[in-house]
């Protein structure tokens, strides 16, 4: 014979089974920005690894690979020619020339991982950002930043992928980039060592935003 507790936490169970199935979905856009070295990739790789369930979006770009890169997963690895023709058909959502190379968001993925419910996460940089800002005004647009300008120069001295001349140029793009944080919704200080506080904090605004009695779905 089931016992009472038992019986009550499985009709629980059943009531918010059917509370969520009733509910319609509210898929976002998120945009997660910020200057380079602040860990935007660690940040949406870290979501992936808990499992939170999110269409992640995969950048378009004409730099070359780097050695632990894998195409399709870190960036859609593309030629001039072919990125140029996406531009000329209308297939990405935004594009940019970001130190002397081409990086933009293909389309397709996110109109079908929104209409199935899911939200969609994408990593893009400041420049980017404000063009899908002025593109899609529902998306929610989270900064990225380190503990401070020290610390950031100091992130992107230790990457060494970069030559001198090289580091200097995107040292300089990362200050400028830090003023712009006041465009963005939501700012996050990802502190080193705290890499699970930071993806607490943006999957908190992600929830916060689905809860807004204001809430707007994402049109492309």
């Amino acid at each position: 014979m089931s016992q009472p507790g038992h019986t009550a936490g499985v009709a629980g169970e059943a009531v918010q089974a059917w509370y969520e199935a009733l509910r319609p979905p509210r898929p976002l856009l998120v945009v997660i920005s910020g200057p380079s070295g602040v860990g935007k990739d660690a940040t949406i790789q870290r979501m992936k690894e808990r499992g939170y369930p999110c269409h992640f979006v995969v950048t378009a770009t004409t730099r070359a690979r780097r050695p632990n890169e894998e195409d399709g997963v870190d960036y859609h690895f593309v030629s001039e020619a072919a990125f140029t023709a996406m531009i000329a058909q209308g297939e990405l959502l935004e594009h940019a020339t970001v130190y002397g190379q081409y990086k933009g968001i293909p389309k397709a993925g996110i109109r079908a991982a929104l209409a199935s419910g899911h939200d969609v996460v994408m990593r893009v940089d400041v420049q980017g950002a404000a063009t899908v800002c002025q593109m899609v005004p529902q998306a929610v647009t989270i900064f990225l930043t380190a503990e401070s300008e020290a610390a950031l120069v100091e992130r992107l001295r230790r990457r060494r992928t970069e030559d001198n001349a090289q580091l200097q140029r995107r040292i300089e793009t990362a200050r400028a980039e830090l003023r712009r944080a006041v465009e963005f919704k939501y700012r996050v200080v990802n502190c080193e060592c705290a890499l699970d506080d930071t993806v607490d904090e943006v999957i908190a605004i992600m929830q916060a935003e689905k809860d807004r009695v204001d809430w707007e779905p994402v049109t492309l």
